[in-house]
Formats: structure tokens, sequence, C-alpha cells
């Protein structure tokens, strides 16, 4: 190429993560003060901003005293943030760790010692599920992360594995609403997941889960997992159901979403037209297998290169990934190489896939690549350096083949998640 996108890809990339950053969409939805104190609970990737965006409003905008802000907020590890009233704790992602069992322990006790005149203020976002984890009567954590495990490579999509996380727990589908009430209880949400559900973003902490135990049972017949026998208990036992439409308990639990990955494409979207090209975006809530979304994604802008246009394809979601070989990676790193792939070196067609909290897949490493980019000549240089992309690809390789390549992108954290964001670059007047 004659001309260099690899810029312009990451100009889209920072447009979608700046929309969604609690700095600037939080402050606006923040309530008045209450009477009593405002007890802040967050969890999530963005859980540290949040709490530091929300003391700068309570405490210097407004000069709330500062013995009426208090809280606890818990993030994966590297994205804490510095924080003044509310206490902050890193803990692992995504598979729960000791850290995080006892933070959600102090939330609920928090939570429970709300009065009348107290606000309950719950600040959640993607990754909320791990983070906040406090295992149903019977159930030991090395069971529940041996489970989380078992549903991450089974190629399970998030709702479902929330569906499950939710009847092993006793803080998530609704049980924070209820350890709160009656005190008075908002939630504002970062959402990370298809359809902005608030029963899906944090596995629903504050809100009546619409699904059950059988629901529960039935993902894990669904892909063959076999759990421990204290999970197969717990999913069976009737005092597991989560709170439902209706339960008194959640009458004084009120949710707003104050982000979500709509307007983070949005967002990439206005810049993709200030930079000049036409948009085509096919949504925000795309689920399907990291290859198939490639291969679509490829198809489409194979055509649009054939009609001489200059066009930037956009699309969001979650995409899942089918564990087949022992390689590194995560479903943005692995919609890039196939892209690469089925692209096959054609003229004119760059691409970016990436999280957009800034690590992508279940490394645990807060600087972990957050996806990759993709340029016409990435297969040409592959072999160069005698890597073979499809091998890469089939033992789920894709960081490997990309960091020889020196194409990852590693944002790191960007304290902020509204899911995965992908941009395919046509523009033939590039070659």
């Amino acid at each position: 190429m004659s001309k260099d996108h690899r810029d312009t890809l990451r100009t889209l990339f920072d447009a979608a993560v700046a929309a969604a950053h609690p700095d600037g969409c939080l402050p606006p939805h923040l309530p008045e003060p209450p009477a009593g104190r405002i007890i802040v609970l967050a969890a999530g990737k963005a859980a540290g901003s949040m709490a530091v965006a929300a003391e700068r409003h309570y405490l210097d905008t407004l000069s709330l005293p500062a013995d009426r802000l208090t809280g606890l907020a818990i993030a994966r590890y590297g994205y804490g943030r510095p924080t003044r009233r509310i206490r902050m704790v890193e803990a692992s992602h995504p598979v729960p760790d000791e850290a995080g069992i006892a933070a959600t322990g102090q939330t609920l006790e928090r939570a429970a010692s709300a009065g009348p005149d107290d606000l309950v203020l719950v600040l959640l976002s993607g990754g909320g599920s791990a983070l906040w984890i406090a295992p149903a009567d019977g159930v030991t954590l090395e069971a529940k992360q041996a489970l989380t495990r078992a549903l991450l490579a089974s190629g399970a999509r998030i709702g479902e594995i929330n569906t499950v996380r939710r009847h092993l727990s006793r803080i998530k589908g609704g049980r924070l609403a209820a350890a709160a009430y009656p005190a008075r209880l908002l939630t504002l949400a970062i959402s990370d997941v298809a359809g902005d559900d608030p029963a899906a973003i944090a596995s629903g902490p504050t809100v009546a889960d619409p699904t059950s135990l059988a629901d529960a049972r039935a993902v894990l017949d669904k892909y063959a997992i076999t759990p421990a026998p204290e999970i197969t208990a717990a999913l069976a036992d009737p005092a597991n159901e989560t709170p439902k439409a209706g339960d008194s308990r959640l009458a004084n639990a009120a949710y707003r979403l104050v982000a979500t990955p709509a307007m983070a494409l949005a967002a990439a979207e206005r810049k993709a037209l200030e930079l000049g090209f036409e948009t085509e975006v096919l949504g925000s809530d795309l689920e399907d297998d990291a290859r198939d979304l490639a291969g679509d994604h490829a198809e489409r802008a194979r055509k649009r290169a054939d009609e001489g246009r200059k066009v930037a394809i956009l699309s969001g979601g979650e995409a899942t990934v089918t564990l087949r070989g022992r390689g590194r990676g995560g479903p943005n790193q692995e919609f890039a190489l196939a892209l690469a792939i089925a692209l096959h070196g054609r003229p004119g067609i760059s691409g970016l896939a990436g999280d957009t909290d800034g690590t992508d897949g279940g490394g645990g490493k807060s600087d972990d690549p957050a996806g990759a980019i993709v340029t016409p000549d990435t297969l040409a240089r592959a072999s160069q350096l005698g890597l073979d992309a499809d091998a890469f690809l089939e033992d789920n390789d894709s960081t490997g083949f990309f960091e020889r390549l020196d194409d990852l992108l590693i944002p790191g954290p960007t304290f902020t998640n509204v899911n995965d964001f992908r941009a395919v670059i046509v523009d033939t007047d590039a070659d």
C-alpha cells in the first residue's frame, strides 16, 4: 500500500473507546446527594474510573462533605485507579480468585448497612460477573473457577455463561438489590452486552433475573459440561433461584445506562465520516464465531473493493472462539487472523479488531493485547518469516502470529468496556 491506514484504524478504535469513558459519560447521570450517605458499590473493568468520576463530581463539583461519601470498587488486576473515599480493590478476571470473594463479601455488607436516608449507588461495567464473586452455599471457589474455565473454552456465549453464574451466586441476578432493600438503590451501567440487557450486564446484580435454574442446567447440557458434584447440587436447589420480576425486594431499585456499544460504534462512525469514508455499520451486537464473522466482513469488503468504494465497515458485539489448539489469543485476534486469511492479500483492504477494555481474551494480564491489525501485506510478510497463517489459526495462536509481525494492538487498560470493536477499511485508491 502506498497509503498506510493503520493510523486511521487506530483513530476509529480510540473514538469508540473515548465515547464510553466514565469521565464523559457518567457525570450527567449522577443523582443529587441524598440526606444521608452515598454508598458507592462499583464492579467491572471500568469500576476504578467510574469511582474516580463519582468522587470528582461529588467531592469537587458539588463539595459534598467527605464523610457522606463511602464505598468499595473492584476492578480487574491492572485496572484500579487512585481513589480518595471509595476503597479500590483489584481481583482476577475472567477466572475469579480469593480477592474477589473477600471484596464481594464486603460489598454485600455495605449494601446491607444502608439506612433510609442513604443512597446505594451501584456503578457497573463489563467484567463485573467475574469480579463480584460470592459462591452459593456449598459451592467452593475452586469449583466455580473450574466451571468458568470450561464454559470459556466451550464456545458458550457470554449470556449463557452469565445464566449459569447468576444461579451460583449470592450477589448476581438481583441479589445485591435484595441485600440493600429497603434502602434506595440506583444502578448506572456501562453496557458490554448485545441488546444492553440489564440482566446480562455483570450478571444483573440489581435487577430481576429472567432466567431460571433449569436454564442454567440447560447451558451445561448444551455444551456437554459435567461440573463438580457441588455445582450440580446447587443448580438443583430451589434456594438458589434468583429474584424475579415483581419481587418486593427490588421495589426501590432503579437502573440507567450511561454508555453502550451502539454509542461507541456511532462515535467511530462519525469519525470515519469526518475522515472521508462512507460507512457501513453492521450492528453493535454481533455474537457469532470469530472466524465466521471474519469471513462475512471479508466478503463484504471484497465486494466494496470491486465497486471501487471508499468505505469503513464497522461492527461491535462479542465474538466467540472454540478452542481447538494450545496457542495464545482471544476473539479479536482470532477474528483478525481469520480476516487476513480470508482477504488473502487483497489490495486496498485493511482491518482492526480490538476489545474496548484494552485486553482481548482471558490471559488475565493488563498488558495483554487488545486485538490486532491486518494490512494487505500481512500474509506476504508472514510468509517471509516462514509463518503459516492457517497453522497458527488452527492452534488458536493468533497472538503468536501477530506478535511476530509487530501488528498487535496494545493500548493497555482503557478503564472502560463496551465490548469488541471491528473496523475494515476499503480504499482502492490507496494501492
